[in-house]
């Protein structure tokens, strides 16, 4: 029997973002498209991001999401999504932690 494959938000507030998204202005609207598709992707495959090797993780989201793994997908116009995996006997969940442009990925990740 195959697994449930799920896609969430680390909270209401990213999924508030999120939707907002949808109502801003010409890029806005392109990134919400660009999400949308890797959380159809998601859906289809959890694994279907780039693994972040632990010793690359920051300490954020160990400290206050208590992860233990970390993943990328990457998204058109150098967008990044930042999402983990949990899963349990009937369930895969991906958990969409956040988003942001290289400029910001790069710094967050201290390349």
């Amino acid at each position: 029997m195959s697994k449930i494959k799920e896609v969430f938000f680390i909270n209401e507030d990213l999924r508030d973002s999120f939707f907002e998204l949808k109502n801003g202005k010409f890029e806005d609207k392109q990134l919400y498209e660009f999400i949308n598709r890797a959380i159809d992707d998601l859906k289809i495959n959890p694994n279907c991001g780039i693994k972040i090797p632990k010793k690359l993780w920051p300490k954020i989201y160990i400290q206050k999401h208590n992860i233990g793994n970390l993943w990328k997908y990457d998204l058109p116009n150098a967008w990044r999504v930042i999402y983990t995996i949990a899963e349990n006997e009937v369930k895969v969940m991906s958990i969409i932690l956040e988003w942001f442009d290289h400029k910001e990925y790069e710094r967050k990740f201290k390349y």
